[in-house]
């Protein structure tokens, strides 16, 4: 459910610690990152959509989750809804937005850049906690293509151990997988 009256405090800051809350909700597993979302309104500081990585049906990523929840508030698709975000909006995500998706789902960043078709001209902001570390797809190039779009990244600093704590649980650690090949 879309929280379109919370606000959190002191943005950006507030919104990177209420998505790594929802990472944290996110079921630990091998073959995933943990990411929390918040999709916000800069301009009136108010919370338009929360997702998790795994949140809703199927393989879905965080900001996907973000996205579709928000057009399920106002009934009607996630093509639709890009008409519908205000002018300001922005996204907060504990881990910069994939650009690569193996199991041949749209990217996120596909999704962002798609958002700006809408009549106030989409998402303009995308704020992350981390890089995506180069475990399942490599070098993420996602943040590269947000800029060419004209969408501007920025990195919130302060969290990052908290987030890939929480971001790679559930993942083998070097010293389990030495342990179970030996």
């Amino acid at each position: 459910m879309a929280m379109s009256t919370q606000h959190a405090s002191r943005a950006p800051e507030g919104y990177m610690r209420l998505a790594l809350t929802l990472a944290e909700k996110s079921p630990p597993k091998p073959s995933n990152f943990r990411v929390g979302a918040v999709l916000a309104d800069e301009e009136e500081d108010k919370i338009l959509a929360t997702g998790y990585t795994l949140e809703l049906p199927g393989n879905t990523h965080a900001e996907q989750c973000c996205l579709q929840k928000y057009a399920s508030t106002h009934d009607v698709s996630e093509e639709a809804m890009v008409d519908l975000l205000p002018k300001a909006t922005a996204i907060y995500t504990t881990m910069e937005p994939c650009g690569t998706r193996l199991s041949g789902n749209l990217p996120c960043v596909d999704r962002i850049i798609g958002t700006q078709g809408g009549k106030n001209g989409g998402i303009k902001r995308v704020y992350y906690g981390v890089k995506e570390p180069e475990i399942f797809v490599g070098e993420n190039k996602g943040r590269a293509k947000l800029e060419e779009a004209g969408i501007e990244c920025i990195h919130v600093p302060g969290l990052e151990d908290e987030i890939l704590k929480v971001a790679t649980a559930g993942h083998q650690k070097k010293d389990e997988a030495n342990e179970s090949t030996s």
